[in-house]
């Protein structure tokens, strides 16, 4: 294989490179004389020379099989910005696709044509698809704070949604997405049509149509490869497909744009339903996309939900209600595509008008999401989700359907009012209980938690005041670190570049964060083991130093890396025990004392926590105080959340007429 220019790695590369821990990779460079000198960085994140690094890894037979993927980016990512790196790696993808176009390689660097021989290469013998979806997500992850990709799962709802109102496949589809990105939606889209589809894109970035292009241009598991035209330019001022009628429109535009061309776009013949105001460039994005949908054809559109509500767009959602054209809104669960902590919506258009008067479908699917220890939800079910969507779309243009649960036809009398506000929670009430066992089965287990929360305040009342509280006989988490009762480590942003968002390969440890914290505290992505600055053990003690989102915790079952603003204590256990040293942590007096207000975000000083000074015997007997008082804080929630749900059920089956108003 060819040798590119050499590149500076970090210990957390060099383990990926060599497919071991990092902690394997210090133990190397201590014990081995011959290891790589440090050409750069710090003491504490060393920089090393890939091609030194490579050639000790390949001297000392510790180079993983296939490892070539992982030598061949730190290249590409020293190679230049991103969009010289980013060009690099859709020229390579035109290579191993078979589709080479040379005079679109002119542009790039000597040292950037070497590397896309090697990656074609590599492609040879790894797998070409495999090994351009990897150096595509490598950039991709790299750059994730200046590009918003939609997420494969949404892509692939998004397009089989769309693909629900399809009713001709006589001849291959054509699939538009106007503000394509990377590929995500068309990708999808391809992979669920029924046959051959010809796919069109445009984006803004040449960059992003580039490797757009190159992406399209593998097979991907489709039957047949249909052509592919994906072009660079700004689809509402100056579309390169203006002239193209589509079967399938769908669309993930950028949000909340006010330069998006209202001052040139007056009088375009696209707003069919009225100009869009300036503050409205989602309903530009509409209104494009049923211009450019031939008779028949459906669109689908990833919008923020304000777009349904606000005041400046209510004239449009009226005239879009009016035609007919406007079949559905669906809410989807927070966390499904950025920005993770708001419900986004799919608005489901149709190029031709419905029959006058047709209700529209409006789904509330913001329950579809797993449970979570503590919680009422955690992250989205996509299995669930996509069976309520496609069970919903399926019933558009058919009156008699069954809809299911969370779903509803709602009149246009009752939308067509001053505010025209087509949010489905509005109009959609919650699912009451199926079966009346159900209710039964709730009762049955709000008894049981009842009964507990009973045991649990009788064991609790038992304990009597020992006296003042005896601020002198209490010391710092700080001062037993520096005594060695306990560690102290703050959790740490990883590199850029690291943080997985899909499903992780063995060895990756989730990654929490305080965002994590307020939403539903599940982690949202994932860090490979020698990307995880700081890892939480099991038996650690993990604290959340911000006080809005202040929390103890000892960890449980898997590891978890920590970023900023968390930190993770592990006890000596011959000095300190740790329950006994949580039940400390977590009392709201000692956060109130250790909280500081220095910046517009209060945060908690990990090290001013107050623990009380107790020989070991006596710890483990608050230790067993403090457990209880844990136990009485789950109980509380559970009840909470059970009786909530009771609450919820039998108000919408009383009001509904499904329970008898005799008790």
């Amino acid at each position: 294989m060819p040798s590119a220019q050499d590149a500076p790695v970090t210990l957390a590369e060099i383990a990926r490179i060599a497919g071991v821990g990092r902690a394997a990779v210090s133990n190397w460079r201590r014990r081995h004389d011959s290891f790589p000198v440090r050409i750069g960085g710090t003491d504490a994140s060393p920089h090393f020379s890939l091609a030194e690094v490579e050639e000790w890894l390949r001297a000392n037979d510790k180079l993983k099989e296939g490892g070539g993927r992982e030598l061949l980016w730190p290249r590409l990512e020293a190679a230049g910005p991103r969009d010289e790196t980013g060009l690099a790696i859709a020229a390579a993808g035109r290579r191993m696709s078979g589709r080479t176009d040379r005079a679109r390689e002119h542009g790039l660097s000597p040292q950037a044509l070497e590397l896309v021989d090697e990656a074609a290469l590599l492609g040879a013998t790894e797998g070409a698809k495999e090994v351009f979806d990897f150096l595509l997500q490598r950039w991709l992850d790299t750059h994730v704070r200046q590009i918003s990709a939609t997420p494969p799962q949404l892509a692939s709802l998004i397009a089989e949604t769309a693909l629900h109102g399809v009713n001709r496949f006589d001849e291959p589809l054509t699939v538009l997405d106007p503000a394509c990105g990377t590929g995500h939606l068309l990708a999808a889209a391809a992979d669920a049509a029924p046959g051959q589809a010809v796919l069109a894109g445009c984006d803004r970035d040449p960059v992003l149509a580039a490797l757009a292009q190159a992406r399209l241009s593998f097979p991907a598991g489709r039957t047949g490869l249909g052509p592919v035209d994906v072009r660079s330019g700004d689809s509402l001022l100056d579309d390169p497909h203006s002239g193209l009628r589509a079967d399938v429109v769908v669309c993930n535009p950028p949000f909340n744009e006010r330069d998006w061309g209202y001052e040139d776009l007056a009088t375009d013949p696209r707003w069919a339903h009225g100009l869009p105001p300036r503050t409205e460039p989602e309903l530009a994005w509409v209104q494009h996309a049923l211009a450019r949908l031939r008779p028949g054809g459906t669109a689908v559109l990833l919008l923020p939900p304000a777009v349904a509500s606000r005041r400046a767009g209510r004239r449009i959602r009226g005239a879009l209600l009016r035609s007919a054209q406007l079949r559905a809104v669906i809410a989807l669960p927070a966390g499904t595509a950025p920005p993770h902590s708001v419900s986004l919506h799919l608005w489901v258009l149709k190029a031709e008008a419905g029959p006058v008067g047709d209700p529209v479908l409006l789904v509330d699917a913001t329950s579809a999401r797993r449970s979570a220890a503590g919680k009422e939800a955690g992250p989205p079910d996509w299995e669930r989700l996509r069976d309520l969507v496609g069970t919903a779309c399926a019933t558009i243009g058919d009156p008699d359907a069954e809809l299911p649960e969370h779903a509803a036809r709602v009149a246009l009398i009752d939308l067509l009012d001053e505010e025209v506000d087509l949010t489905p929670g509005r109009y959609v009430t919650s699912g009451c209980p199926a079966d009346p066992l159900d209710l039964d089965v709730s009762w049955t287990e709000f008894d049981r938690l009842v009964r507990s929360l009973a045991a649990s305040g009788r064991a609790l009342r038992g304990l009597a005041l020992a006296g003042e509280a005896d601020r002198d006989g209490a010391t710092s988490v700080g001062d037993l670190a520096r005594a060695g009762a306990l560690t102290l480590r703050g959790g740490q942003q990883p590199r850029e570049g690291s943080v997985l968002k899909d499903a992780p390969d063995a060895g990756a440890v989730a990654f929490l964060t305080v965002p994590d914290l307020l939403l539903d505290g599940t982690p949202s992505a994932w860090l490979d083991r020698a990307d995880a600055p700081v890892v939480a053990e099991p038996g650690d003690i993990v604290v959340a130093g911000v006080d809005r989102a202040f929390q103890v915790w000892i960890q449980q079952h898997e590891p978890l890396a920590l970023g900023p603003q968390l930190y993770a204590l592990r006890a000596t256990p011959d000095l300190l025990d740790a329950d006994f040293l949580a039940g400390c942590l977590r009392a709201p007096a000692n956060k109130r004392q250790a909280g500081t207000h220095a910046s517009s975000s209060s945060r908690v000083d990990v090290r001013r926590l107050h623990v009380l000074q107790l020989p070991l015997e006596d710890q483990r007997r608050y230790s067993a105080a403090f457990r209880k008082v844990q136990d009485l804080r789950s109980l509380l929630g559970r009840v909470e959340d059970l009786g909530s749900g009771l609450v919820r059920d039998l108000s919408d089956s009383l009001a509904s007429g499904r329970l008898a108003a005799e008790c």
